[in-house]
């Protein structure tokens, strides 16, 4: 008797073993009490773009001030990040944060591999080769560009009801760094929202071709207005299109839609409203993650695909920003609050309409978008890459 126990007592023993080895492979790492955390930004806080991300690494830092120490680079090229990069990891850290457009992250990360590298997730990358601690994560920013839409559509729509302008005058200009995926869909994604509210508006889209270039995209957005835009917004890093938009009021009427902060301060009179992706729910879970000894999908709250994780208003990752009560039309706010809504819900869908997209790299490659679009479907990064034919066009 006193035999049969202690065998069965040593195979429990044997069993309990092989199931922790196996979480703990699992499980990624030992829970661990204190930890380096390194944030590797493209610009730096003096941008809206960077200002935004990190407001998410000083909410970690507020939550834990005593579990983690955070390490900062700013001003990184997207052509320079592996060495600083490798420097960060070097000096103990366990999870990186970048907000930087760059394929030698991946590179890092499998030179490292007990450190995890999380990139915001862009178009062109490609996780078919990533290893393990490589993760990718964004918002669903499209949702946040509908809604900002339709408070410029209600500015619109408030203008022709009241005769001041007429309906071939409706037109709203767009500032974009580079004509990628993720600059595409966000503009159309903007302009479809102006559109369910006043239909006859139009778009032109300016690219300033510059990383950040305050002078640079301030020049693309006065450009814009002196061909008649009403309504200026922009997929870029500086506050130089809302200045303009400032500038530009004192003697004709023009509206800014912001994106990664509020742009009250800098345009008190013509800022509308503005969208950003709030980084702080990835960030904060992530590294929740890491301190308990998880792999980061495993705990982070969103749409999980392999190590790619997103969300939208549902989760807290979209957001609207001060909605300027002084000048937004009657009835704006309960019109955002009810796109909110439908987004939460899942009731809302953009990217359908009587619209032709043509691809601008290849104008055989159309899409009709009567047979809708789902946005990221298949990832955090933002796919939809079709400028629409006759509502939508590329100023030079």
């Amino acid at each position: 008797m006193k035999r049969y126990n202690l065998t069965a007592a040593a195979t429990a023993l044997a069993v309990l073993a092989l199931f922790a080895a196996a979480n703990f492979t699992w499980g990624a790492s030992p829970v661990k009490d204190v930890i380096k955390v390194g944030f590797l930004y493209e610009n730096d806080e003096s941008t809206p773009y960077t200002y935004n991300f990190a407001l998410a690494q000083r909410a970690l830092e507020n939550q834990y001030p005593d579990r983690v120490e955070t390490i900062v680079k700013s001003n990184v090229l997207a052509t320079e990040t592996e060495e600083p990069l490798r420097e960060m990891a070097r000096k103990g850290c366990a999870v990186i944060f970048t907000n930087t457009d760059s394929n030698q992250v991946m590179q890092a990360a499998k030179d490292f591999p007990a450190v995890q590298f999380c990139q915001e997730s862009y178009a062109d990358l490609s996780t078919a080769d990533a290893p393990e601690n490589y993760h990718t994560f964004n918002g669903k920013i499209y949702q946040g560009w509908y809604v900002s839409g339709i408070a410029a559509g209600m500015k619109l729509k408030e203008m022709l009801d009241a005769g001041e302008i007429t309906a071939d005058q409706a037109l709203v200009g767009f500032v974009s760094s580079y004509p990628t995926a993720e600059a595409i869909s966000g503009y159309t994604a903007f302009l479809l929202g102006v559109r369910s509210v006043a239909k006859d508006a139009r778009m032109l889209v300016k690219y300033s071709h510059t990383g950040s270039s305050y002078s640079q995209e301030k020049a693309c957005a006065k450009e814009l207005i002196d061909m008649g835009c009403i309504v200026i917004s922009q997929h870029t890093h500086t506050i130089g299109p809302a200045v303009a938009c400032e500038e530009a009021s004192e003697s004709r009427k023009v509206f800014h839609v912001g994106y990664n902060q509020s742009m009250l301060d800098v345009a008190p009179t013509t800022a509308l409203i503005s969208t950003r992706v709030n980084w702080t729910p990835y960030v904060v879970q992530a590294v929740e993650a890491v301190l308990a000894g998880k792999r980061i999908e495993q705990a982070v709250d969103g749409d999980v695909r392999g190590n790619d994780v997103g969300a939208g208003f549902e989760k807290g990752w979209v957001e609207m920003l001060d909605l300027n009560t002084l000048i937004a039309a009657e009835g704006t706010q309960e019109q955002v609050n009810r796109a909110i809504a439908a987004f939460k819900k899942g009731s809302l869908d953009v990217f359908r309409g009587d619209y032709i997209g043509v691809d601008p790299e290849n104008s055989t490659d159309v899409y009709d978008l009567s047979a809708g679009y789902m946005e990221n479907q298949q990832s955090s990064a933002p796919t939809f890459h079709y400028v629409l034919r006759d509502v939508i066009a590329i100023v030079r």
